[in-house]
């Protein structure tokens, strides 16, 4: 019986080429297939989508750099996704912001395969387990992270492909999940104080837990 591949897709190559440097000739790396897909959730689920429609995989991860929550999740920490939220799909109003599901046109949440987060959680006994936010536009205010810490409050991280990810996982009936590791505090943006070989040096950490799922 033919065993499919897992998709674990990035934004980036150079997240891309973390994972792969990490996994280079570890037994089951072959049935992880890593490709960067594009920034932001548009080109996530576009990429991702036309990955699966080339052949057929097992399950669809989302993988890469974020930013954490204060108090939440850590710095050079990892954080998986017990849901994939875009916090900003909807529409502005004068009493706050309403999602899609009060518009009537679909929903912002999608839930993390239970098998997928559980293998990567007994893998990763270290890591932060709540809800990802996908944002199109990154957090860069302290008002802005308010609004969220408290729209969201099992909210861990913020990134920008996560739904868009889960979106193309979910039409191809496949399950998927997200993990991240945690560049910098979300709030006012401040490039000096992001730790990027941390957060590398992370996900490099944590890519053989992947191979937990193959």
């Amino acid at each position: 019986m033919t065993q499919y591949p897992i998709l674990a897709v990035t934004a980036v190559a150079a997240e891309a080429d973390a994972l792969r440097a990490a996994l280079t000739d570890r037994p089951g790396h072959g049935l992880l297939e890593i490709a960067a897909v594009g920034v932001g959730p548009a080109a996530a689920a576009a990429g991702t989508a036309r990955l699966l429609a080339r052949r057929d995989y097992r399950a669809v991860l989302s993988l890469g750099i974020a930013g954490g929550f204060p108090g939440r999740a850590d710095v050079g920490g990892t954080v998986l996704g017990t849901r994939t939220i875009a916090a900003d799909l909807g529409a502005e109003s004068p009493d706050g912001f309403l999602p899609i599901e009060e518009l009537g046109f679909g929903t912002s949440v999608l839930t993390t395969d239970p098998a997928l987060l559980k293998a990567l959680a007994e893998a990763l006994p270290h890591a932060v387990t709540g809800d990802i936010l996908t944002l199109s536009t990154v957090t860069g205010t302290a008002a802005t992270t308010t609004r969220l810490a408290t729209r969201f409050p099992d909210a861990v991280a913020e990134a920008m492909e996560g739904y868009g990810v889960a979106i193309a996982a979910t039409d191809a009936g496949l399950p998927f999940a997200e993990l991240r590791t945690i560049s910098n505090p979300i709030g006012p943006r401040d490039r000096a104080a992001w730790r990027l070989a941390d957060a590398f040096a992370a996900l490099r950490a944590a890519a053989p837990a992947l191979l937990t799922l193959c």
